[in-house]
């Protein structure tokens, strides 16, 4: 029996995920285990397409109504088959997979009959930010690995010198076709023997060994505009990766493009609510009641806010621009300040008189001093019973 996993536990995203949480997850995915990166590799294309049918039911509102309803049955009973890359047209599959890419469905085509640009593969990678380099923007220094055409055989994997020759297989197209049920239609898929390419290569080059592609290390300097969101990716054209040599051997097309995901670090002072930053300031009750200037410290500022007497614990005050900065505009957001009261949890013997007395005016009732803060302690671990205990031994 076939045990189908979760699609949510393949794509590693709760059930709550929308649409671009989908596709980025998706995309890091298929760039690990994507084909043209693990060669005769079996886990890796099992892992491929258990992530491509995930998402391509899960990126479909439909097809994920009925699954978060009925399950893979649900799926099963609606006509829905899982992927088979040897039943499905293969055109269809590099054009799905390329539109998660970026790449438009033109970005790939088989056998070299589509007469349009062929695009790479789109990479992702992560920096961290502080909410202070939200404010003015910032650089950051970025490594990653990638591939990049073999500059000995120019892309198409053949010893220099010597030239591909036509698999006898798919006669040159690159794909083959087979009926199917009865021969009531045809399947096409690609190739077994040449993988799509249309050729197969008799002397692999050296360097790159038959691939068409070598692996790079790369090293970037990023520029990180002010008023970035957490979450959000800064693009860097052309650093991705070339396209496959099944649909490029000559390393022809647009390579794809380097996505810079920013992580914004969270800051203990401050809640941030778009380019609004919102923070809770203590004040005591007497600056509530009789008024008060206080020293509020923005991201990068401090200012001066004048606090009315009879103002009321939550009450909410604005300072005008002195939030985070607008992605587009660079106009900022404001400080939205909350007071909130703040008892004391010790007064001074003059405090407390001077609280008492207040108290009589508002013929609000308080409680007497009758024991000390460690007496209440004791009392409350032992219950009481040392003091019944010690003037039960003065008796004696």
């Amino acid at each position: 029996m076939t045990i189908t996993r979760c699609y949510y536990e393949v794509l590693g995203i709760t059930r709550t995920a929308d649409g671009s949480e989908i596709k980025r997850a998706y995309r890091r995915l298929a760039m690990k285990y994507h084909p043209d990166r693990n060669p005769d590799n079996a886990e890796a294309e099992r892992n491929f397409k258990e992530c491509s049918e995930a998402y391509e039911v899960l990126s479909d509102s439909q097809k994920r109504t009925i699954y978060d309803q009925y399950g893979h049955e649900g799926l099963r009973g609606r006509g829905h088959a899982a992927h088979d890359f040897n039943s499905m047209h293969v055109e269809d599959i590099f054009s799905m997979f390329n539109d998660i890419l970026g790449g438009g469905r033109d970005g790939f085509g088989v056998g070299g009959n589509r007469t349009r640009q062929h695009r790479g593969y789109d990479l992702e990678t992560d920096v961290e930010i502080s909410l202070e380099e939200v404010l003015t923007g910032t650089e950051r220094n970025v490594e990653f690995d990638r591939l990049t055409v073999c500059e000995t055989c120019s892309g198409n994997g053949g010893k220099p010198g010597t030239s591909p020759q036509t698999c006898s297989t798919c006669q040159g197209q690159g794909k083959v076709a087979q009926a199917g049920l009865g021969g009531m239609f045809r399947m096409v898929s690609a190739c077994p023997t040449c993988h799509g390419r249309g050729s197969i290569i008799t002397q692999k080059c050296e360097d790159c060994r038959g691939r068409g592609r070598t692996a790079i290390h790369r090293q970037l300097r990023v520029k990180i505009p002010a008023g970035i969101h957490n979450g959000q990716a800064v693009r860097v054209a052309g650093e991705g990766e070339p396209p496959a040599p099944e649909v490029s051997q000559d390393g022809s097309g647009t390579s794809g493009d380097l996505h810079v995901v920013v992580r914004v670090t969270e800051d203990i002072r401050f809640e941030r609510d778009g380019d609004h930053l919102i923070r809770i300031v203590p004040v005591a009750f007497t600056q509530l009641a009789l008024g008060a200037t206080l020293d509020v410290e923005s991201i990068d500022q401090t200012h001066e806010l004048d606090i009315p007497s009879g103002t009321q614990t939550n009450e909410i005050f604005k300072i005008e621009g002195a939030g985070l900065p607008d992605l587009r505009t660079s106009r900022r957001g404001d400080l939205v300040i909350i007071v909130r009261l703040s008892v004391p949890k010790k007064l001074s013997d003059e405090q407390r008189v001077l609280l008492e007395e207040y108290a009589k005016t508002e013929h609000t009732p308080v409680h007497e001093v009758e024991t000390s803060f460690w007496e209440k302690i004791k009392d409350t671990v032992t219950g009481g019973r040392t003091r019944n205990n010690e003037d039960s031994n003065d008796d004696d």
